[in-house]
């Protein structure tokens, strides 16, 4: 039994020997199409991911980013991040990702010059709790998407606890994959690539226009400035103070109002046109309250 099995593993190290450097060549033409350029998108979508534990999946995720053609990932950690070895490993021919990547100590300065927040999340909530947990599905926003320009954030939480309740709120949409709710939460690095899978599905999918790497790719002209989005979010939560309900209740009303616009991607024309709407109402409530 000992002689037999020197023997396979004599056999397999001869073997290795012969087809080794042949099978590091193959893997090295793996990366040879990087000189291809990386599709051209409306929109400017960048993976954000908060805290991540696992070196391994950061590498992961690098490597799906790259698979599907986006290539801008930020980090939010309080005490920094260095990518180890095993993040570079895993990474392969996308380690350029990891090396160009941007760290950033806290949620505002990482979403200052953003335009559109998405947040992800596999807990699925019901109750009262479901206000501020109102999804979309990864097939929708790939669509919705192809119809935005600026920059989105598409953010990931930590693999122990996802993202926050209070991170959650100052998303502008949420987009959940469809898993089995006996298990619905997903590897980090898994949950990038299906969501990533469906965005270039979309692109790919599109009638007009062709790029190198792709087969068709669509056109699109949406823009949301940073600062209008600022000013729904203050104008949603001005007008949640006035109105007269429980005070419970107002957090609610404010996140409603904020998703129920942003979920439509308006065009600056078009916030523009709401945010005079919204500004007349609290004015009008303001001067309500005052003459009550």
């Amino acid at each position: 039994m000992v002689d037999g099995f020197y023997s396979f593993t004599s056999q397999l190290k001869n073997h290795y020997l012969r087809h080794g450097a042949l099978l590091l060549r193959r893997s090295d033409r793996l990366g040879e199409n990087l000189n291809i350029p990386l599709p051209v998108r409306s929109s400017q979508l960048i993976v954000v991911l908060i805290e991540p534990e696992i070196q391994g999946n950061v590498g992961a995720v690098a490597r799906a980013m790259l698979n599907f053609g986006f290539d801008e990932l930020r980090i939010i950690s309080k005490i920094g991040y260095e990518f180890e070895d095993e993040a570079l490993a895993r990474s392969k021919h996308a380690k350029k990702v990891l090396l160009d990547s941007v760290i950033f100590h806290d949620w505002k300065s990482c979403m200052e010059d953003v335009s559109l927040v998405i947040g992800t999340s596999g807990k699925r909530e019901y109750g009262e709790k479901v206000s501020f947990r109102h999804f979309v599905m990864p097939e929708e926003l790939a669509v919705r998407l192809l119809e935005v320009e600026g920059k989105v954030a598409l953010v990931f939480g930590r693999e122990g606890v996802g993202i926050l309740t209070d991170e959650l709120q100052m998303c502008d949409i949420l987009v959940t994959i469809p898993t089995w709710e006996g298990y619905p939460i997903l590897n980090l690095s898994h949950a990038v690539s299906l969501i990533l899978y469906e965005m270039h599905k979309a692109l790919c999918d599109g009638e007009l226009g062709n790029q190198v790497g792709l087969p068709k790719t669509t056109h699109a002209n949406r823009l949301l400035d940073p600062e209008l989005r600022r000013m729904i979010h203050k104008l949603s939560d001005d007008l949640a103070e006035m109105v007269k309900v429980q005070e419970h209740k107002r957090p609610g009303i404010a996140e409603t109002l904020k998703r129920v616009i942003m979920r439509g991607m308006p065009l600056d024309d078009e916030a523009h046109r709401i945010l005079g709407v919204m500004k007349q109402s609290r004015d009008s409530l303001s001067q309500s309250i005052e003459e009550e």
